[in-house]
C-alpha cells in the first residue's frame, strides 16, 4: 500500500513538472516571437530607423510588452510554487488587460488613417477589423479566464490562448523573406495559430483528449479570423468604420 501511494505521488510530481515545463516553454516562445517581430520597429528601432515613434505607439508597445512580461512572470511563479504571489499579480493582470484593450483599440482606429495595409486587404477601413477583432477576442478570453480563475486547468489554457490572440502583428513582422514577401492577414493568423497545436498535443498527452477550454477558446480565435475580413467588406462595417475614424 505504501508503494502504491508512493507511485501516485511520483506520478503527480511528474505531471506537475511536465505542466511547468510546457507553460514556461510557451511563455518563452511568445517572448522570442514578439521580440523578433518588433525588434526593427520597436525594441531595436534606433539601429534601423532614426525616425522616432509617436507617443501613442510607444505607449502601445510598452503596455503590450508588459503583458508578455507579466505572462512570463506568472508562469515562472507557478513553476516556483509561488502561487500566492501569482494570485495577487492576477489583479494587476486584469487591470493591464483592460488597459491593453483600450490602447489597442485606440491605436487601431488612429492608425487606420495612415497605415499602409498589407496584401489581402483592400483598405485601412477593412483592415481595422483585425486590430479591433484582436481586442474583442482577447477581452473575451481574458474575461473568461478571470471568471474561471479558481478552475486552474481552464484558467491557464484561456490565458495562453488570449496571449496567442495578440501574436499575429509580431508574426507578420518576423525578419524572414518568405514571411515578408507573402504576408497577408490570413497568413499571419495561420502562423500564429500554430501555437495552438502544442496546446492540443499537451492536452492529448496529459488528458487523452483536448480540454474543453482549449476547444472552445481555439475555435473562437480561429473562426474569428476569416469572419473579420468578411465583416470588413460589408457596407455596414465600412459605414461604421468611417464614422469611427472621424473621431480620431
Amino acid at each position: 500500500m505504501v508503494a502504491a501511494y508512493a507511485e501516485i505521488i511520483n506520478k503527480s510530481d511528474h505531471s506537475k513538472r511536465r505542466e511547468r515545463f510546457f507553460y514556461t516553454g510557451m511563455s518563452v516562445a511568445f517572448v522570442i516571437i514578439v521580440f523578433a517581430g518588433f525588434s526593427r520597429t520597436f525594441y531595436l528601432r534606433r539601429y534601423f530607423d532614426s525616425r522616432p515613434l509617436i507617443p501613442l505607439l510607444v505607449l502601445h508597445g510598452s503596455v503590450f510588452t508588459s503583458w508578455l512580461a507579466l505572462f512570463f512572470t506568472q508562469t515562472a511563479l507557478v513553476a516556483a510554487k509561488r502561487t500566492r504571489i501569482h494570485r495577487k499579480l492576477g489583479i494587476a493582470g486584469l487591470v493591464l488587460a483592460a488597459l491593453m484593450i483600450v490602447i489597442g483599440s485606440v491605436t487601431g482606429i488612429v492608425r487606420a488613417k495612415v497605415f499602409d495595409v498589407p496584401p489581402g486587404t483592400t483598405s485601412p477601413l477593412v483592415f481595422l477589423t483585425i486590430p479591433l477583432g484582436d481586442m474583442l477576442v482577447f477581452a473575451i478570453l481574458v474575461g473568461a479566464a478571470f471568471h474561471f480563475r479558481r478552475r486552474v486547468d481552464t484558467h491557464k489554457r484561456l490565458m495562453l490562448l488570449a496571449t496567442i490572440t495578440i501574436l499575429p502583428a509580431a508574426v507578420s513582422r518576423l525578419p524572414f523573406v518568405f514571411i515578408e514577401r507573402a504576408t497577408t492577414p490570413l497568413m499571419s493568423f495561420g502562423l500564429s495559430d500554430l501555437f495552438i497545436v502544442p496546446l492540443l498535443i499537451y492536452d492529448l498527452v496529459t488528458r487523452g483528449r483536448p480540454h474543453r477550454a482549449t476547444v472552445l477558446g481555439a475555435s473562437l480565435l480561429i473562426l474569428s479570423h476569416p469572419l473579420r475580413l468578411v465583416i470588413g467588406n460589408t457596407h455596414a462595417w465600412l459605414a461604421f468604420a468611417t464614422w469611427l475614424t472621424q473621431w480620431s
